[in-house]
């Protein structure tokens, strides 16, 4: 069996200077590559806000692809025919949390990437806990795992959420950069997957040229017999980062 690597926050954080100097941390998360004979991939998509990219899901769904889907409120509240199609597989699709109204979860007054963050402890939490109730809503289970609107945080949020009962999802190889890449460096980032690889993209965008990427991504690593695994796969019990 997998073991996921113990990764401190603070330590995991992409090294760029102006992240540092900011104070913000961008977690990674990686599985140790195991013994089996083909490589293990996680696929995790975020779905922001906005609509569905039925591109990504309907290539999911064919070809019984496995995934982590991180939802926000926002995002369910607009997307129920999308909703329904992973509620009704579930041996495909993990829902978890991304947040309600897809803030930062920083508790500091910064903007990232143009977004305003929380900026205090209680708005972390309430950006946790509003996603929270809204993905047990929909789908009857409590959320383990919570990824942030820009994926990046401070030491302290960290603790916030971990004391929430949520763990970090960071990952390994960014995808699709946001939904802004272009179809075939897309497709080239996520096809260079690796055994223990944790993938992040976006499921929000259907206008946006990266979802063919994702699709033709997913297909690569597919031919190469790489196997899907998701978040709640027993690999990934281990401590809380």
């Amino acid at each position: 069996m997998l073991k996921i690597l113990t990764l401190v926050p603070v330590l995991a954080a992409l090294a760029s200077p102006a992240l540092a100097a900011s104070g913000l941390v961008e977690p990674s998360l990686k599985m140790q590559p195991g013994k089996a004979a083909a490589p293990r991939v996680a696929i995790t998509l975020d779905a922001c806000m906005g609509k569905t990219d039925f591109r990504i899901l309907d290539t999911l769904v064919n070809e019984k692809i496995p995934a982590t889907i991180f939802v926000t409120a926002r995002w369910l509240a607009h997307n129920p025919q999308a909703l329904a199609v992973m509620l009704s597989h579930p041996d495909l699709f993990e829902l978890e949390n991304h947040g309600e109204n897809h803030i930062p979860a920083v508790d500091k007054p910064v903007s990232i990437y143009g977004i305003a963050a929380a900026g205090s402890t209680a708005a972390v939490e309430q950006e946790v806990e509003g996603g929270r109730l809204a993905v047990a809503a929909a789908t009857g289970h409590q959320p383990q795992w919570f990824r942030g609107a820009t994926a990046k945080y401070t030491a302290s949020s960290i603790a916030t959420i971990n004391g929430l009962g949520e763990r970090i999802a960071g990952y390994s190889v960014n995808g699709d950069g946001g939904s802004l890449l272009r179809a075939g460096m897309t497709a080239k980032h996520i096809a260079s997957a690796k055994d223990g690889d944790v993938v992040i993209a976006h499921i929000n965008q259907p206008t946006h040229e990266a979802g063919e990427g994702v699709v033709r991504g997913l297909l690569a690593l597919k031919a190469r017999g790489v196997i899907f695994t998701r978040l709640d796969d027993p690999a990934f019990n281990a401590p809380s980062n």
